[in-house]
């Protein structure tokens, strides 16, 4: 088993309250992938990148709504739609 914890990054000194909060991990057989996530609109438009952590995680701040999460990383893209709500955490993970 990985060092990594479950989820996305600590949340610590941020409001979820008040975010509308998309993060979480990008594993491989259960060990964390580095590579990047894309944050896609509902119409399929590029919004937002993030490298994934050296543990695979990922966090975005986005506004309320119907996204798609793209991860790409060596060998393989994997979409996940996700619906986020603000005061909501919205975890994600993916596997690739």
């Amino acid at each position: 088993m990985c060092g990594a914890k479950a989820g996305g990054p600590d949340l610590a000194g941020i409001d979820v309250a008040t975010e509308t909060i998309i993060q979480g991990s990008v594993t491989r057989d259960g060990e964390p992938v580095t590579g990047y996530v894309r944050l896609l609109d509902g119409g399929g438009e590029f919004t937002a990148e993030v490298p994934t952590s050296a543990t695979g995680q990922f966090r975005f701040f986005a506004a309320p709504g119907t996204w798609t999460l793209r991860a790409l990383v060596p060998g393989a893209t994997v979409d996940r739609a996700v619906v986020a709500q603000r005061g909501d955490l919205t975890e994600v993970a993916i596997a690739v």
